[in-house]
């Protein structure tokens, strides 16, 4: 039995421009979970722009159901999110994605960024390229 909320999942994006919760067990596994049905249209604009902001289908379609699902949660509509990540350059939008993805997440599962490791200068220089 899996303790599971919604049908996203890190592993397979979900298709929120349609109801797919035909099958019995996804039906009682989403129970209680609210249903997020987007227009086709919406969903085609909020992956577009997802797939060419990572450079992969996969990738994108994940994230944008992600924003999808936060934004539904803080019912916010995920077309005026979107807006305002248009205005955004590409280094504060890195910033503004894991703030907003964190916001519903739980303190263990928090959301990072990268920024690189420096090496202390004497340790660089032992180390072969």
């Amino acid at each position: 039995m899996s303790n599971q909320t919604t049908t996203a999942t890190n592993i397979q994006s979900t298709n929120v421009s349609q109801n797919t919760n035909q099958d019995s067990q996804k039906y009682f596994n989403n129970f209680y979970s609210p249903e997020y049905v987007l227009g086709a249209d919406q969903n085609d604009v909020l992956n577009a722009y997802f797939e060419q902001y990572t450079g992969d289908v996969t990738s994108g379609r994940n994230l944008a159901s992600a924003i999808t699902y936060t934004a539904k949660a803080q019912n916010i509509d995920p077309m005026s999110i979107l807006d305002e990540f248009r205005k955004m350059g590409r280094g504060q939008l890195n910033n503004y994605l894991a703030a907003f993805l964190n916001v519903n997440r739980v303190p263990t599962s928090q959301i990072g960024i990268n920024s690189g490791t420096t090496t202390n200068r004497y340790v660089q220089r032992t180390i072969l390229p």
